[in-house]
């Protein structure tokens, strides 16, 4: 069974760190672009980071994670990651990882993510 599981997610006051891991399983990640996406309560859901398959790792951040997020692969453990620094009340959301064929600099289309977790949730709250 093709499946991403994510975990690491919490409670955290602003300022603190968490990390997210996403674990595949059923399916290699090592070939697979990764993305990280959130969606907030009453908001659209929105891309945080991705990286390119394995071989470039090649990373893009929205405005909002870059210098405070950190996307990474771990491929002996068929897992991605993201490191979140520096959190903020307005990072509060359930994260998704999810995996698809294609990357790009431009940004994290999730259109282009076919394989989806079931997401962490991220509070950040004094």
């Amino acid at each position: 069974q093709v499946q991403l599981v994510e975990s690491g997610g919490g409670l955290v006051q602003p300022g603190g760190s968490l990390r997210l891991s996403c674990v595949a399983s059923g399916f290699t990640l090592e070939y697979w672009a990764i993305g990280w996406f959130r969606q907030a309560p009453g908001k659209e859901r929105e891309a945080v980071s991705c990286i390119s398959r394995h071989g470039d790792d090649s990373a893009h951040y929205e405005m909002s994670a870059r210098g405070r997020f950190t996307i990474s692969r771990d491929n002996d453990k068929n897992a991605a990651y993201l490191q979140m620094h520096s959190l903020k009340p307005d990072d509060t959301a359930l994260y998704y990882c999810a995996a698809g064929p294609w990357y790009s600099d431009d940004g994290c289309d999730a259109r282009e993510y076919h394989v989806w977790g079931q997401g962490t949730q991220v509070t950040v709250s004094s």
